[in-house]
């Protein structure tokens, strides 16, 4: 049985592997570049790395059920219909004039996935941005999107600022990134992502690159990089060559707190106590599975966090855009909502393009009908 595993594991490795070195092949640009010169060395010197690697705060297995590649493809090919939604998701379609910022509130405005247009105390952000169709290297292959984005790129207002958690394509989109570039918006991003900015022509003072506990000023904002638990890698070639993040956002009214893509944290305490208490938490709750709970939430486990972090209004994302995962498309967040209505926390659960803020009601009707007709999810 081991030997099985070890073969399933290695012709696992070898198959994504191989895909990575496809990519490279073909002199993709989408791939990024490798960290060099004083960047490299500031990698090297940091905590956060073993030499050129970066590395959890805990290390832990990914797989923690111990499931072999083999098997999650096994499963990753069958029963594949409940992944995709049978019928349009509604959305909204933001008049751009609203999305302006007044200089007193706390408004989220959720794009899909993880890309979320957020205001905060007259500044406005917008994280892991993925306006492409395909969160992928190529325009032909790779997971699609289920709806267009509910606000056209042009429609977005002046952005102060772009926070980015990793470098995997779901967060970090090429295309995207190069017409974002064309405005001069500045880029906040973990240690060694900067190097995939700059082969892309991002102009280097345009790019605020940190270590975890780092931080910098947008306006009146201090913007924290803190810990997340997850791995980086855009080619299969380049696994941990860059590190991910979270990000604390302190307002002089409001703060929230971006998880990007992160498995249970051992520094949530550490980040509550530091940069707490937060007013909203943005965690992943979609494309995850017991096989790769090490890495990524799932709806109980941010539960879970979301607590270790103080509470606040909790906003779902990574969830509800593209096909990443094993389970239904709508499942995290109807166990989301089952989760809500037993344990009381503040939940904003809007349809993409819709606006919400804490202390208002929060979910859209379409989840609670989504719950409500599947209630023995």
């Amino acid at each position: 049985m081991r030997t099985r595993k070890k073969i399933a594991v290695a012709a696992g490795a070898a198959a994504v592997g191989g895909v990575g070195f496809a990519w490279a092949a073909m002199g993709l640009p989408a791939l990024g570049a490798a960290p060099a010169g004083e960047r490299l060395d500031r990698m090297e010197a940091s905590p956060n790395f073993a030499g050129r690697k970066a590395k959890n705060l805990v290390e832990r297995p990914m797989t923690p059920e111990g499931e072999s590649m083999l098997g999650t493809s096994v499963r990753w090919f069958s029963d594949r219909a409940s992944r995709k939604p049978s019928e349009p998701i509604p959305m909204v379609a933001p008049d751009p004039q609203d999305l302006l910022p007044d200089g007193e509130r706390l408004r989220a405005t959720w794009l899909g996935h993880s890309t979320v247009l957020l205001e905060i105390d007259g500044q406005l952000l917008l994280t892991d941005p993925v306006f492409g169709d395909r969160a992928a290297p190529v325009s032909w292959a790779g997971p699609k999107r289920f709806h267009a984005p509910p606000l056209a790129f042009d429609d977005l207002p002046p952005i102060d600022a772009v926070l980015i958690s990793h470098d995997h394509y779901d967060h970090l989109d090429h295309g995207t990134i190069l017409r974002l570039a064309e405005t001069g918006v500045r880029f906040l991003v973990p240690l060694g992502v900067g190097a995939h900015l700059e082969s892309w022509g991002v102009d280097p003072k345009d790019i605020t690159e940190l270590d975890w506990w780092e931080s910098t000023r947008v306006g009146e904002l201090k913007l924290v990089c803190t810990p997340a638990h997850h791995f980086s890698g855009r080619s299969g070639l380049d696994r941990d060559r860059t590190l991910w993040s979270s990000w604390a956002v302190i307002g002089p009214r409001h703060r929230a707190w971006f998880g990007g893509d992160t498995g249970p944290l051992e520094a949530a305490d550490l980040i509550a106590e530091r940069h707490g208490p937060f007013d909203l938490v943005m965690l992943e709750i979609g494309a995850w599975d017991p096989s790769w709970a090490g890495i990524h939430l799932g709806p109980d486990a941010a539960v879970d966090l979301h607590g270790q972090l103080g509470g606040g209004a909790l906003l779902p994302i990574h969830h509800g855009t593209f096909e990443l995962a094993l389970h239904a498309w709508d499942q995290p967040m109807v166990r989301l909502q089952q989760l809500q209505q037993d344990k009381g926390f503040e939940l904003l659960a809007p349809i993409p393009g819709q606006t919400l803020q804490p202390g208002e009601p929060g979910i859209a009707e379409f989840w609670s009908q989504r719950t409500a007709d599947r209630g023995d999810s």
